[in-house]
């Protein structure tokens, strides 16, 4: 397993600090046409589902992969107002169920038009394809032509809602890639076709995929570890806590140990003798913070968490003890793994595989 690139905090990664400092800045984006309609992105008839940076109402910051934003709007054009973007920021744009793949230009604004969208009203959401650790961008809103209507969508039915926590497999990287994971242009990294996404779509509920590439329970690939980060706004120990109140799931889904296993593999050091307490311990702070909800312990989906036997008696072991202490504390192995991270047909089968064990349990949530 090739590692991530270390981009593991709200900040770009060093390295990509220095390219934004020796690039040229853009330029703030030109005023609207005369006339045109900006719908900011504090208007209440926006829909944020995820984990979002509200701390400021005017630009919240996009931050987890797979969050969305939605609304319904008239007129043949549409454009998408962006700012302060940090790192790489790729965005699924689908209006009416027809994507174009968005990529936001680091810098203080960016302006991204979408044409030939035809008359009357359409549907708009915006979702986030990259990693959380990759880049993070503000959202200004849109820009509609002059005299054009914007709506607040349908209103979703209450359903059911699923929160993913996990690394790389969980975020969907690299997942649209050819035969070579690579890392340089997240471009290729989706999100909305993630095993989580996909498992989502097929029980039609809301989720979250709170999942950093790399990251392990005790060691990984980048220094930021799970039990740090669950929680928080963005993948960065020292940013804030998240509002967990906010937002309650139904289930959690815990997918971690590839990078505890891969990692000490690839430097010829032994699987960590703090695993399974260490994880334990992240599982119980999960349920403090989500008292209601059942939590699926999953496993697999690369080749550590099928073959490595030392991971697989760590993680045994902190099933075992979970389980017997509490009756909401479940625990499901994916069949279907990959020696490279999963692809899109990967994320399917394993979406697959977790839809039909699921639809055999008894959860209350569920029934």
């Amino acid at each position: 397993m090739r590692p991530p690139p270390p981009a593991t905090t709200s900040r770009p990664p060093l390295f990509l600090l220095t390219l934004l400092l020796l690039a040229p800045r853009l330029t703030a984006i030109p005023p609207p046409p005369a006339g045109a309609r900006i719908i900011a992105a504090g208007d209440p008839r926006f829909v944020y589902e995820g984990r979002f940076d509200f701390a400021d109402r005017a630009r919240p910051v996009v931050i987890w992969q797979a969050s969305r934003i939605r609304i319904d709007f008239a007129g043949d054009t549409v454009a998408l107002r962006f700012a302060d973007a940090r790192g790489q920021c790729f965005f699924n744009a689908e209006v009416d169920g027809a994507n174009t793949v968005v990529a936001v230009p680091a810098g203080p604004e960016a302006r991204v038009s979408l044409a030939g969208l035809g008359a009357g009203r359409h549907h708009l959401v915006l979702g986030k394809r990259s990693e959380a650790a990759a880049g993070t961008t503000g959202f200004r809103g849109i820009e509609l032509p002059a005299g054009a209507e914007a709506w607040a969508p349908a209103p979703t039915p209450p359903g059911l809602r699923l929160e993913f926590i996990g690394d790389s497999i969980t975020a969907g990287a690299c997942n649209e890639d050819g035969a070579k994971d690579q890392w340089e242009d997240r471009r290729t990294h989706n999100g909305a076709l993630s095993y989580a996404a996909l498992t989502a779509a097929a029980l039609r509920a809301d989720h979250r995929n709170i999942a950093v590439s790399g990251m392990g329970v005790v060691t990984g690939w980048v220094p930021v570890k799970a039990g740090e980060v669950w929680d928080r706004v963005y993948p960065d120990p020292s940013s804030p806590r998240a509002d967990l109140a906010a937002w309650v799931p139904d289930i959690v889904f815990v997918n971690l140990g590839e990078n505890d296993g891969s990692f000490p593999t690839a430097h010829n050091q032994p699987f960590p003798a703090g695993f399974t307490d260490a994880y334990v311990a992240l599982v119980q702070a999960i349920r403090r913070g989500c008292p209601s909800a059942d939590i699926v312990l999953l496993r697999g989906g690369m080749s550590n968490g099928a073959r490595n036997e030392a991971l697989r008696r760590a993680w045994t072991a902190a099933v075992q003890r979970l389980e017997a202490a509490d009756a909401r504390v479940h625990d499901f192995v994916f069949a279907h793994w990959t020696e490279q991270h999963p692809r899109v047909a990967d994320d399917r089968a394993m979406a697959d595989e977790l839809v039909a064990w699921l639809r055999q349990q008894s959860f209350e949530h569920l029934r």
